[in-house]
């Protein structure tokens, strides 16, 4: 079993207090994610994000079949990063570090790090291949494009 590393970055034109505040309220998480995955969340999430919070959600990422994802905020630093971990859903290991870093007043840097691993062995690391890691280059392009329309306005 392999384990991958996703790196991706984007500045963003807003100040820390209005990309934290969206980014870290997970009922927004629709709005970051294409539609094609049919993201439905499970859980009412209208409380400030907190260590220990969990998530449930809905995806459909292949041949319309829903998978539950479960995942717990295990580490905030308020307008600096929080860090989110699977507890149970699609991956063997899933840990997503969105971190925050102010360029000026106007701008801030959002860094994601995800580590990940597959279940099933070899067949896990050729599915990673040949289709996942594309399929999660796309997601994080699709946020890239949905930040720039909410905030370069």
């Amino acid at each position: 079993m392999g384990y991958y590393q996703i790196h991706d970055e984007q500045v963003v034109k807003t100040d820390i207090e209005n990309l934290w505040n969206f980014v870290s309220d997970p009922s927004n998480l629709k709005k970051l994610t294409p539609s094609k995955l049919g993201f439905k969340m499970m859980t009412s999430t209208h409380t400030e994000m907190s260590e220990g919070m969990i998530i449930t959600y809905r995806i459909t990422p292949l041949l319309n079949i829903g998978v539950k994802w479960v995942t717990e905020i295990s580490h905030v630093k308020k307008q600096n990063y929080f860090i989110d971990k699977q507890v149970y859903g699609p991956y063997k290991l899933w840990h997503h570090q969105h971190i925050f870093k102010v360029i000026d007043e106007h701008h801030v840097r959002m860094t994601d790090i995800v580590t990940y691993a597959l279940p099933f062995g070899i067949i896990g690391d050729l599915v990673n291949l040949i289709f996942i890691r594309k399929k999660l280059k796309s997601v994080f392009d699709y946020r890239k494009i949905a930040l720039n329309k909410i905030f370069h306005k």
